[in-house]
Order: structure tokens, then sequence, then C-alpha cells
């Protein structure tokens, strides 16, 4: 159940940063967004951990995960750019999460 909880807080998070660059451009009623997904992605995060994964682990996934969707979801709703560079420290950022987990199952 605690990686079930680190995909919702994961999302939520990635919601809430979506909702934040609505806010900025936007209607301020999208910070009402940004407030109920960071809330709910930090509570899910504590349940995730209350569940047995490691912070190291849990907050090295949600890192890379939420950079990468935001990243991938930003150059599709806001039409921001997403170069083969960013695209490289991507894949360089979880090849740095595997390795954590990696470290924290050995």
């Amino acid at each position: 159940m605690a990686w079930v909880f680190l995909v919702g807080a994961i999302l939520l998070e990635v919601a809430g940063t979506l909702s934040l660059r609505m806010a900025a451009s936007g209607p301020r009623r999208w910070f009402v967004a940004v407030g109920l997904g960071y809330v709910g992605a930090f509570t899910l995060l504590a349940l995730a951990l209350a569940g047995g994964i490691g912070l190291g682990v849990a907050y090295g996934i949600w890192a890379a995960v939420g950079v990468a969707l935001t990243a991938v979801l930003s150059r599709v709703l806001f039409g921001e750019p997403l170069t083969w560079l960013m695209g490289l420290g991507i894949v360089l950022v979880a090849g740095g999460v595997l390795l954590i987990e990696t470290g924290a199952a050995g």
C-alpha cells in the first residue's frame, strides 16, 4: 500500500505544480488547486514513509518521476520546450534514483 501512496503523492505534486503554472499566468482560483495538490502530496508521502518506504528512496523516486512528468506535461499542455538535453537530464536523474534504490536494497 505504501507504493500506492507514493504514486498518489507524485501525481498530486505534479498536478499542484501544473496548477501553479496556471495560477501564475491565469485566474487566481488555480491557487486552490495548488494548495490542495501540495497538501495532498505531502500527506500521501507521509503515509508512504509510514508504510515502510525509506525517505531517500521515496523522495528520490518522487523527484525523478515528478520532474519527468512535469517536463513532459508542460510541453504538452503549455508548449514549453523539452530538448534532448533536458531529456538526458531526466534519464540521468532516473539513473541516480535507480542507484539509490539498488543501494538501499543491498
